[in-house]
């Protein structure tokens, strides 16, 4: 093999229809087909949808040439157009890169706004969970509940509780109708005559209609919130373009709202799902996840932003069950440019794609992959961020899922809440919980059912965990000295979350015009590593760095 191969000599996995296509396979058993890509091709290999080549990386070298690419070598806009019937011309993947980047940096995922959401959602479970009877429990389907909960969540933190209030069935039903249009067969024609895609766009059409009367309706009465009160329909109908007209039309605003909701929702809920099953499979990590749950909800009051950062059972269960059970098991890309991965050449207008599910049970990465262990991100473990190119659940590089972070915090209070009062059971054997393959966001095959029950504690109450920073660590040493250390930020990591600038705003700055965080000094003094060290612990794509002269 040379470098100069190029994509028709990688080798191709077997299988496929008489054509050697397969795109039958890919709507059937997509995992199925990409484990046999890795394992007949090696950590570059081909398979065939439509009758168009994609080209499948695996393994850490290759997925790190992946997620690092910027646009102009690997575009996703050109590999997503069967999203724009979803999400509308000229919005996401369909809008220029630097449109993109503008209209994902949702200012409701920054840090400070991020300090909020916790009572937020705590809310609304415990509005969700007030229709529970405790003296007798009862059955749900998980994957209906969460999902109902996660719509009300995720438009609640990033849209606004203004407009979470104006939700009602029509919606739930439209956007249930809209989401079930992630059918593969848009790979070869997102605009094919079929039913699932007939009731996707008549969705879309309708949630149009409802968003759009909610704007009009906030233009009628002017609405001019203060800051701190409006949400993210309010910001984006203020922004101005250079000469004063809108910088976003209306259906941009509406698209930009159904993407976010798309993410935050449709993978949220189903991850929830899958995080509530693996406990239930195994005893010993439920145990021990009740057990914090407990302590730091003694007090029965709404968790902190410190008191989530810091639940680590609860966390690695959440981290375990996004390994095993990714939402979104492959992303694709289009190259724009002449490239080599693994000694092959990549033509311009080439597929291309990285499969999460594979690369999340890489053997060489995760001892005993196809096993749940929370214990894996547990100290003195740390295989999420000791292999930062295989544990991929949300993507890596420069096109991570910038609402990660939201979807950690969402998922940590939903089983907060949740777990401090309540009891589930499974309500179907165990092995018959399994993923649902019929569409492109993987899910649990439904029925998913759980019984739950009132945990009824009557005995005294637990000491809370101090999630408060100790004084000792907190306190500043007082040394002037010049600092042995240096400090180093990745830019193709950096996705603007601001984190840091919380954390040590002597040190970071947030460029509100780049998204990129600005250090404004390298060596900072030894009196602020407290701060420092908090910054790159809790900056959600590793993007910061402290290196020791």
């Amino acid at each position: 093999m040379t470098a100069t191969e190029t994509a028709t000599s990688i080798p191709l996995v077997s299988g496929g229809d008489a054509n050697g296509d397969h795109l039958e396979e890919m709507r059937r058993d997509p995992i199925g087909l990409m484990v046999r890509v890795r394992e007949e091709c090696g950590d570059v290999g081909r398979f065939r949808i439509g009758g168009r080549d994609v080209v499948m990386v695996t393994g850490p070298e290759q997925n790190e040439w992946f997620f690092r690419a910027p646009d102009a070598l690997l575009d996703q806009a050109e590999a997503y157009p069967f999203m724009t019937p979803i999400f509308g011309e000229g919005v996401v993947f369909d809008a220029p890169p630097e449109r993109r980047r503008e209209m994902l940096h949702n200012q409701a995922l920054r840090d400070s706004y991020m300090r909020g959401h916790a009572s937020t959602i705590y809310g609304e479970v415990n509005d969700m969970v007030s229709a529970w009877d405790p003296a007798v429990g009862g059955q749900i389907d998980l994957l209906d509940w969460f999902a109902e909960l996660t719509i009300y969540t995720s438009s609640a933190c990033l849209i606004g509780k203004k407009f979470r209030n104006d939700l009602d069935r029509r919606f739930a039903e439209l956007y249930h109708d809209l989401e079930r249009g992630t059918d593969a067969y848009a790979y070869v024609d997102p605009y094919a005559d079929i039913e699932s895609f007939r009731r996707r766009d008549a969705a879309r059409i309708g949630l149009v209609a409802l968003v759009q009367g909610i704007m009009d309706e906030r233009v009628a009465r002017g609405d001019s919130a203060a800051d701190d009160d409006r949400d993210l329909l309010d910001v984006l109908m203020s922004i101005p373009n250079d000469d004063g007209t809108p910088r976003f039309t209306a259906d941009e605003v509406t698209g930009m709202f159904i993407s976010m909701m798309f993410a935050g929702h449709h993978t949220t809920s189903g991850t929830a799902a899958w995080t509530l099953i693996e406990l239930l499979r195994h005893p010993e990590a439920m145990a021990a996840v009740v057990d914090e749950v407990d302590r730091v909800m003694a007090d029965g009051e709404a968790p902190d932003y410190q008191a989530l950062r810091e639940l680590p059972q609860l966390e690695s269960a959440i981290k375990e069950a996004l390994r095993l059970h990714p939402p979104l098991i492959i992303l694709l890309r289009v190259a724009q440019e002449r490239a080599e991965v693994g000694g092959y050449t990549i033509d311009p207008g080439q597929m291309v794609a990285a499969s999460l599910s594979v690369s999340n049970r890489l053997p060489q990465a995760f001892p005993d992959a196809d096993s749940f262990d929370h214990n894996r991100y547990i100290d003195p473990n740390h295989e999420d961020t000791e292999n930062p190119w295989s544990w991929v659940p949300f993507g890596a590089g420069r096109h991570r899922c910038v609402g990660a972070p939201f979807a950690m915090m969402q998922l940590k209070t939903i089983f907060l809440t949740l777990l401090a009062d309540w009891r589930f059971e499974a309500a179907q054997e165990l092995d018959t919980y399994r993923d649902d393959m019929s569409k492109m966001v993987i899910q649990l095959q439904q029925p998913c059912l759980v019984t739950v029950s009132s945990r009824n504690q009557s005995g005294g109450a637990v000491a809370p965990i101090d999630t408060d920073v100790s004084q000792a660590e907190a306190s500043e040493t007082g040394s002037t000295g010049t600092s042995t250390r240096h400090i180093k930020v990745d830019e193709a990591l950096c996705q603007g979350h601001g984190v840091c600038e919380s954390e040590a705003p002597e040190v970071f700055k947030l460029n509100t015009k780049t998204h990129l965080v600005e250090v404004l000094n390298t060596r900072p003094p030894d009196e602020q590593r407290t701060k420092v060290d908090q910054a790159v612990k809790y900056c959600p794509t590793r993007a910061i760095s402290v290196v020791e002269d």
